[in-house]
Order: C-alpha cells, then structure tokens, then sequence
C-alpha cells in the first residue's frame, strides 16, 4: 500500500517550497508530486549516490576506510578537537536548526571557529547589510503586490526551479490576480540565461561592472545627467527607461544572488544595491531578498547571531566570541595554515574552497558529518552517517525572506544513523569528559 504525505517541506534550495507530496512504499519514497527535478531527486536518493549507513575510521589518509561503532567514533572525536590548537567547525547548511545550536556550544567549548557556507555565496550580502540595513520582505509580499521583479546576477531557472511558478513571476497574487501578466521582468545578467529569456527588459551588463550599472541607476534616479552613452555595456536611454519602469512600479522587488556578491566590489555591490532600494523608497514601494542558495544557510545565520551576536565566523579562541571577516573565517584560516583540525557537517568544502585550502583539508585531521560521499568525505579521517533532515528527520529551517518552516520526517533513516543535532551532542559531552 502506498501513503502520501501532504505539505512536505522540500530540504534542497532557499525556496523551501512546503506544497511537496510524497509517495511511501516500503519505506521508500518512490515519486513526488510539485517537486522540480532536484527537489525530487533529493527525496528519491538518485541512483548512484553512495549512502554512508555506518561510522568509518582510517588514521592515515592514504589507508582505506575500516568500520568502527558510533561510541568509539565521537570518542576519537573528540580527542582529535581537544588536541587541536586552532580547530574548525564548518558547514550546517543543509541541516536543521537544533543542530546549529549544538554546533555552537560545541565551538565555544573547544575554542574553536564556526561559520556556514556562507562564507563562500551570500557573506558579502550579510557584511552589506550590516552596513547600510535591510529592506527586505516575504516571498508572499512578492507575489502578493510585486508589479516590478528584478533578478540580478541570478538565474532562478536552474538555481531555484520553482522560484519564479510560485513566488516571483508567474503566480497569480491578491493584487495580481493575472500573474505574469500584471509583472514586469527585469534581468541583468551578462549571459543570455534561461531566466533572462523570459525577461521583459534584460539588461545584458558588462562582467564586474554591476557597481557602476547600479550607481548609474541610482544617479538617473535622483535626477542627474549621465554623461556617458554607455554604462556598463548599457546605454544611457535604456538606463533611463529602466529607471522609469521602477519609479512607476507600485510595489518592487529586487531578488540578487552570487552573481552580483561574488564580482568585483562584492559586499560592495550588495550595499549600494540595497541604497537603491532605499532611494527607489522616497518614491514607491521596493524591497529585496538574497537568493540564498542551500535550504537553511540562512538559518545558521540566524541561530549564529542569537547565540554569538554575529552571522558566522565567529572565533572563540580567546574564550568568547569575536567576529573579522578575513581573520576569523573557516577559509582563511585554512588558506593560512593555521588550522590543524576540521569537523565538517552538511557541506561540501572539499568542492568549492580554493585549492589552497582544501590541500590544508587534506593534510590535518578531518571529521565529517554526510549522509554521502563527497569530495570532502574522502579527504576525511572519521565519517559520522547522519540522518538526512526533512526526509529522515524533523527541525526547523529558514527560508531566503527569514520565515521558518517546520521540516518533516516522511520516511524511517537506517537503523545506524543519527540525527546531526545527537551526534554534536554526543561530540560535546565526550569533549566535557575530555577537557
């Protein structure tokens, strides 16, 4: 006999789309219905992926896997991060909240620096608006009330499926009982991307010149001439009609994402962007949401700054929290080579650090917490199966607008595993004993 759980939250992109069914037999989930592609394949575990059910030890990198159990994994565990100098914890984006909090306490216990991926997609968007605010609201505002929709430096077709069908273009809204029709689209992207073909005005900006496109706009905003016919790779007239369309939207909204945090200005870029909203609100309506990428980057964020007072890296090597990007960050310590121990959880550092760094991965040890294998889990020492949470697990997430949702456990986890927040907990009072 086959169940359906209704309302499931999917645990893959910052959309946290809350409309999933899925479909149980066996134990098994064997389809989805409302899911995009990778939102499916996430529930259905796509073929070919390798599940770690077991605790795995090796002392030397370069020795194979061998099976040891749970107890004596945390406990070697936590010997490596007792006897470590300038330990790291680093990840927690795709898992849940509560194992946040315990990744926190464990940090502070061991004296160690914390951060989430973060610190390699939307770090420039949080050290922006720790400079000049944050105008942001709901994704049900936008597809509620937004007239205007701007997608900068993002392609939502691939990154975030059903970004656009249930929130920022093509959904039928309270004031925009029409959808896509009572929108306009604005794209800017130097590529011709899939999103960008949708696009009503697709503003095709020079690489690394997003600065300059957004200052222009915030200059023909405010009334001054431009004086040059080209801007960005952008010409002046179509500057001025973009310009137009913003002031005459009666509620905007400007969605960005890496393509514009990760050129050059970076952090930047994000805080003259969100200077343009403010300006663009002495005449209409405007607000903007990050694009955050994995489904609960943003709610490591959120729990960092309860606990700490700061988003991620955050350092407790001097026995309380302190907080400079550059200084105390997972990467640089690890391009430095100050670290010498590394547990890593819900993240995948070993494909997206610089080379540098991962060679520093390479070379200390290094504890992981995946419910698969990774390029990161095959630099590791000891790997810890967890549980997958909202599909194996309940908690708590943060979508891109700041809304939590509650993750659902639709199916059993192997028998083996446990949740990511029992096995911190575990690594924490055997560190307790330890110290």
């Amino acid at each position: 006999m086959m169940d359906v759980i209704k309302n499931v939250v999917c645990p893959f992109c910052g959309t946290l789309c809350d409309d999933i069914e899925c479909f149980v037999e066996s134990g098994h989930i064997v389809k989805t219905r409302n899911a995009c592609r990778i939102g499916h394949s996430k529930f259905t575990h796509k073929k070919g992926a390798v599940r770690y059910t077991e605790p795995l030890y090796r002392e030397n990198k370069k020795d194979d896997f061998k099976k040891i159990d749970f107890d004596t994994a945390i406990e070697k565990t936590a010997e490596i991060l007792v006897d470590a100098k300038k330990p790291l914890i680093y990840g927690f984006s795709a898992t849940e909240c509560h194992a946040h909090i315990e990744g926190m306490k464990l940090a502070e216990k061991i004296r160690g620096i914390v951060s989430n991926t973060a610190e390699v997609c939307h770090g420039p968007s949080v050290w922006a608006l720790q400079d000049v605010g944050y105008p942001i609201c709901t994704l049900g505002e936008v597809k509620n009330r937004a007239d205007v929709v701007i997608y900068w430096g993002s392609n939502p077709m691939h990154a975030h499926p059903r970004h656009m069908s249930r929130y920022g273009v093509f959904p039928r809204g309270f004031f925009r009982s029409r959808g896509r029709k009572d929108r306009i689209l604005i794209v800017v992207d130097p590529r011709e991307s899939d999103t960008a073909k949708l696009a009503d005005i697709h503003l095709k900006v020079e690489p690394h010149k997003d600065y300059e496109l957004i200052s222009a706009i915030r200059s023909a905003l405010k009334g001054f001439e431009l004086q040059s016919e080209t801007i960005a790779g952008i010409s002046k007239e179509m500057i001025y009609e973009t310009v137009e369309i913003l002031k005459n939207a009666q509620y905007g909204e400007l969605f960005f994402a890496m393509g514009v945090t990760h050129t050059t200005g970076k952090h930047r870029n994000i805080d003259t962007a969100i200077e343009l909203v403010i300006d663009l609100n002495a005449q209409t309506k405007f607000t903007l949401i990050p694009m955050r990428g994995h489904y609960n980057v943003n709610g490591f964020n959120q729990v960092c700054t309860w606990i700490s007072g700061f988003p991620l890296c955050v350092d407790y090597s001097r026995g309380f929290p302190e907080f400079n990007p550059g200084d105390t960050s997972v990467t640089d310590s690890l391009l430095r080579g100050e670290a010498d121990a590394m547990l890593n959880i819900a993240s995948d550092p070993g494909a997206h650090f610089p080379q540098n760094a991962v060679k520093r991965m390479s070379k200390i040890p290094l504890i992981c917490i995946d419910p698969h294998e990774t390029p990161t889990s095959v630099l590791a020492n000891i790997i810890l199966p967890p549980t997958i949470a909202g599909v194996e697990d309940t908690g708590t997430a943060y979508r891109m607008d700041g809304v939590p949702l509650e993750l659902k456990k639709v199916i059993d986890p192997p028998e083996s595993t446990l949740a990511d927040r029992e096995i911190l907990k575990r690594i924490s009072k055997k560190v307790e004993e330890l110290l």
